[in-house]
């Protein structure tokens, strides 16, 4: 494992894109693959029957979001530990709408697993957005798109140039929608919080965003490295055979883009430029906010590890049996 220490961030030692698994006895491999052979063709089917004919249909959001219910209990994903952020147990009912993500505002979450979107779409019904790691532009995608995501590489899914927007337009366009953004632009383990992308920069100076964080037990459902069908088969397999899944959403208090009124005409039209990467002061302690408020949600720490290094990881953990 030493050729894989030049991927542990060199503040925690923490390596957030290396795969996680779960031990498992004999006895409960075979327990495990008896749920597998169970759940299979029920989830098989359900998905195809959904993602194939009723999400292309119009209905209503209710409803959707009851049949994206279906499909993770199947697998067992139905124990949710829902926080918010300063809010004590027992009381989550008693707070007034503005506490959690609403229409005209943004999430901005943890990107670890498939399950991401999936959750996020049977609670908020919200749109999902890619977005680039040195760019202010994002591309609208759809659920099936954003779940895919988790289990392919950056670039096989990088934003489509003819197809980008900014977070701006896309809340004025759809002012009754939540929107969906993953700024850390690639997949990790969960331990640890990659640098952020400028696509949230965009929101609306009136327009709240929302950290959330998602987090998973047992963790290896997480996907921080793609790859073909035998990451595919690896997933399922994680995914059915274990008796149940919890999920831990943690969501902080909502932060605002207030950047553009601090800055009011300072900020030059370079560090607004596409592909500039520039990032005025103000701009980056938002997204440092954002990036501390998922950290400490997740219990992780925010690392210096990029999509770039990521991607360095993924050669050398494909090619390491070579």
């Amino acid at each position: 494992m030493e050729k894989f220490s030049q991927f542990r961030d060199k503040g925690s030692g923490i390596s957030p894109f290396m795969p996680i698994s779960s031990p498992s006895s004999k006895l409960g491999s075979l327990l495990h693959a008896f749920v597998f052979l169970f759940r299979l063709p029920f989830f098989l089917a359900f998905t195809a029957i959904y993602f194939l004919l009723l999400h292309h249909l119009p209905l209503p959001p209710g409803l959707r979001k009851i049949l994206l219910w279906g499909i993770m209990a199947i697998p067992g994903i139905w124990w949710v530990d829902l926080q918010i952020d300063g809010v004590k147990r027992g009381s989550l009912s008693q707070q007034p709408p503005e506490r959690t993500p609403h229409p005209r505002s943004i999430i901005a979450a943890n990107f670890t697993s498939p399950i991401d979107a999936l959750y996020l779409a049977a609670i908020f019904d919200p749109i999902f957005t890619i977005s680039s790691p040195h760019s202010r532009k994002v591309q609208r995608i759809g659920l099936l798109r954003a779940i895919l995501m988790a289990l392919s590489s950056s670039d096989q899914f990088a934003p489509s140039p003819r197809r980008l927007t900014d977070l701006a337009t896309l809340i004025s366009e759809n002012p009754n929608r939540v929107i969906v953004v993953f700024p850390e632009c690639a997949t990790t383990n969960g331990k640890g919080i990659m640098p952020l992308s400028p696509s949230l920069l965009t929101t609306p100076a009136d327009a709240a965003i929302f950290p959330v964080s998602l987090r998973y037990t047992p963790p290896d459902v997480t996907t921080p490295v793609p790859g073909g069908m035998g990451l595919w088969f690896s997933f399922l397999w994680k995914l059915l055979s274990r008796p149940t899944h919890c999920i831990r959403i943690r969501i902080a208090d909502r932060m605002y883009n207030t950047t553009l009124a601090e800055l009011n005409g300072v900020k030059s039209s370079t560090a607004r430029e596409e592909g500039s990467g520039g990032i005025a002061a103000e701009e980056q302690r938002l997204l440092d906010r954002v990036a501390e408020a998922l950290a400490r949600l997740g219990r992780a720490k925010r690392v210096g590890l990029t999509v770039e290094d990521k991607k360095a990881f993924v050669k050398v953990w494909t090619n390491r049996r070579r």
